[in-house]
C-alpha cells in the first residue's frame, strides 16, 4: 500500500517522512530531484506471540511505502502540490497531509503565521480544484465525443456526463469525492481519473516537542473540526520522534517514558493509514515464516489466498482457520484442533482482521 505525503513548504514534511522511516532525506527543495521513498512495517504485536509458538526462521510484518513529493517552488504562491508531481499523487493508494503546528521563529511560514487549521482547509481545496480540472477537460472531451459518436455509444457518454457533471458539483461545493454518495457503477468510472479527494486521507499536525503531552487534547480537537469519512487524524512532533528514532530501541524506550511522549507517533500513523485504507490483516504462522498479509476488509478467503500466490488462489480446496484469541488461549494449532476453534472455510468466507490461516491446495 503507498501512501502519498505532501504539505505547504516549511511544514516538516520530510521531517514526518525521516522519522516514519528512520531516514535521512534532505528537507527543503535542495537536492530533492523528486520524492523521497520508503518502506514502514506495519506494527503488530500479535506476530510476536506467534514467533514465540513457531520459532520461524523470519517475521515479515505488512507494510506501508510511503512517497514524500517536494512542496511547488517559491513562485507557485502557497501550494502544498506541484503540478509536476500530481501524477505521482494520483498513483498513491491513500495521501498523508502534512499541516504546520509547531511555533519556529527561524522557519517563515508561507502563510506568515502558523495555523494548522487554515493550511488544512487551504490543501484540501487544492485537492478539490485539482478533481474539478480533471472533470471538466473529461466533460470537454466527451462534447466532442458526441458531435461524432454512433447512437450506440451515445447513451454511455450521456450518462457518464451526468455522473461527472453531479461529482463535480458537489466539488464545486466543497464536498470531497470521498464524502459523496455515488452509485456503485461510478467506482470503475473514477478508478480512470484518480481523483485526489476520492482517496483515503490521513492529516497530521507537526506539532511542538513542547506539546506532546497535549497529543489527546489536540487531537481530540482535531476529530471536531475535521473528522469526516475516509479521513484519520494524528497529531506528532516530527522533530522529537526523528531524534527519537537515531536512538537504540532501549534508550528510545527510556526517553519515552522519562518525557511522557507514549508510543512512537509514526506507529500510530501507520495503524491509522493501514485503518483508513479499509485494510485489515491475516496472520500465517509455521517453522520458515510468521507474516501479516494485508487484505481489504470484506475480502474472501479465495481472495486472501490470491494474495499470497496466485497458484494458491487456482488450486484452492479449503482454509484452515483459527482466531488469533482462540490460538493463544490453545497454546497452539495441535490443541485448537483439539478444542475444535480451528476449522474449516470454503472460498466464500469473509475473512476477519487476526485470522490465523492455513491454506489447502492442489495445482
Amino acid at each position: 500500500m503507498s501512501v502519498g505525503i505532501f504539505g505547504l513548504p516549511q511544514a516538516g514534511k520530510t521531517t514526518i517522512f525521516n522519522a516514519a522511516t528512520r531516514g535521512a532525506a534532505a528537507g527543503g527543495r535542495s537536492g530533492r530531484a523528486g520524492p523521497n521513498l520508503g518502506v514502514v512495517k506495519v506494527p503488530d504485536a500479535r506476530l510476536g506471540v506467534l514467533a514465540e509458538m513457531d520459532h520461524p526462521k523470519r517475521i515479515v510484518h505488512a507494510e506501508i511505502e510511503y512517497l514524500d513529493v517536494p512542496a511547488p517552488a517559491g513562485g507557485e504562491g502557497p501550494k502544498g502540490i506541484s503540478a509536476e508531481y500530481l501524477n505521482v499523487l494520483g498513483g498513491c493508494e491513500a495521501l498523508l497531509m502534512v499541516c504546520r503546528a509547531f511555533r519556529d521563529p527561524a522557519v517563515a511560514h508561507v502563510q506568515a503565521s502558523v495555523d494548522p487549521y487554515r493550511d488544512a482547509a487551504s490543501l484540501g481545496l487544492e485537492l478539490l480544484l485539482t478533481d474539478i480540472g480533471v472533470l471538466e477537460r473529461r466533460e470537454a472531451r466527451i462534447e466532442t465525443q458526441l458531435r461524432s459518436a454512433k447512437a450506440i455509444d451515445r447513451d454511455a457518454l450521456h450518462r457518464e456526463q451526468t455522473l461527472l457533471a453531479s461529482i463535480r458539483a458537489q466539488l464545486e461545493d466543497e464536498v470531497p469525492v470521498r464524502a459523496q454518495k455515488l452509485p456503485k457503477e461510478a467506482g470503475p468510472l473514477l478508478q480512470n481519473f484518480s481523483l485526489l479527494s476520492a482517496k483515503p486521507l490521513m492529516i497530521v499536525f507537526n506539532i511542538d516537542e513542547d506539546d506532546v503531552g497535549r497529543t489527546p487534547e489536540i487531537e481530540a480537537e482535531m476529530a471536531e473540526r475535521l473528522g469526516s469519512p475516509a479521513v484519520a487524524l494524528a497529531a506528532v512532533s516530527g522533530k522529537l520522534e526523528t531524534e527519537l528514532a537515531e536512538m537504540s530501541p532501549e534508550d528510545e524506550a527510556e526517553f519515552r517514558v522519562s518525557l511522557g511522549a507514549g508510543e512512537p507517533g509514526l506507529d500510530r500513523t501507520a495503524v491509522l493509514c493501514y485503518g483508513v485504507l479499509g485494510l485489515i490483516a491475516f496472520l500465517t504462522t509455521g517453522p520458515d515464516e510468521t507474516r501479516a498479509w494485508a487484505i481489504r476488509d470484506g475480502a474472501t478467503a479465495l481472495e486472501a489466498a490470491g494474495k499470497i500466490h496466485t497458484d494458491i488462489q487456482r488450486g484452492f480446496i479449503r482454509a484452515e482457520i483459527v482466531g488469533y484469541d482462540d490460538l493463544v488461549r490453545a497454546g497452539g494449532l495441535p490443541e485448537a484442533r483439539k478444542q475444535a476453534t480451528l476449522r474449516s472455510e470454503g472460498k466464500g468466507y469473509v475473512m476477519r482482521d487476526g485470522d490465523v490461516v492455513n491454506f489447502l491446495f492442489n495445482v
